[in-house]
């Protein structure tokens, strides 16, 4: 196994799910299969164990929920990326999993290849939703743009067009190719709206504008 391999604890209380995943890395010559926990007590023990790289965290688990459990994890190991693979895709659940710091939230149901991106990405300290959930935040994201400019008077006009845009997750590129600017200069708006919301990266921007109450009703 390369030293470069993903180092990856699956938190899931399933023994098929636990097989498949297991079945799913055996394949994958860059990741790691580090560890196994059956509930939320045991993935804390075993992140302060094994140290992994990425965690894949079930939310429903005997003991102690993944919601809790990744909340401790992070509070004492923050440079562990946390990848919620979970059964419910409920607004409550995917934004709870979100504050209590995970990185990226894919459903059960998805295909094996989209884990796998899905992994890599944020290991690679990404911010990653799966198609459901993404587009899910798109639709509850959608009207934002009024409320953007009272929730947030702070942005100039572009910051607060860009903000809009990070929230349907679009990428640096696609911004600058919607918005006909250079990359250079929209990551330059993107440090700017970091800075101002004092936030560390896209998945906290999503939540501040969340947390403001923009959108109307579910995602």
């Amino acid at each position: 196994m390369s030293t470069q391999a993903i180092q990856i604890l699956v938190a899931e209380d399933s023994n098929a799910f636990r097989d498949g995943l297991r079945d799913l890395f055996k394949a994958a010559p860059d990741m790691n299969l580090t560890g196994e926990a059956t509930n939320g007590l045991e993935a804390i023990e075993q992140a302060r164990r094994f140290q992994p790289d990425v965690i894949l965290m079930d939310l429903n688990m005997p003991e102690l929920n993944g919601i809790e459990a990744t909340r401790q994890i992070l509070r004492t190991s923050p440079h562990i990326a946390i990848l919620v693979l979970t059964m419910y895709d409920d607004d409550e659940s995917v934004f709870a999993a979100m504050r209590a710091g995970a990185r990226g939230y894919v459903l059960k149901g998805a295909l094996k290849i989209e884990i796998l991106r899905a992994i890599r990405g944020v290991a690679a300290g990404e911010a990653i939703f799966g198609p459901a959930i993404a587009q899910r935040m798109v639709t509850y994201f959608s009207q934002m743009p009024t409320a953007a400019a009272s929730s947030f008077p702070e942005l100039t006009e572009r910051e607060q067009e860009i903000l809009l845009l990070i929230a349907r997750h679009q990428t640096n590129q696609e911004i600058a190719q919607k918005l006909q600017i250079r990359p250079k200069t929209v990551r330059n708006h993107v440090s700017n709206i970091f800075t101002k919301l004092q936030v560390a990266d896209r998945a906290e921007a999503i939540l501040r504008a969340r947390d403001a109450g923009l959108g109307r009703g579910k995602i």
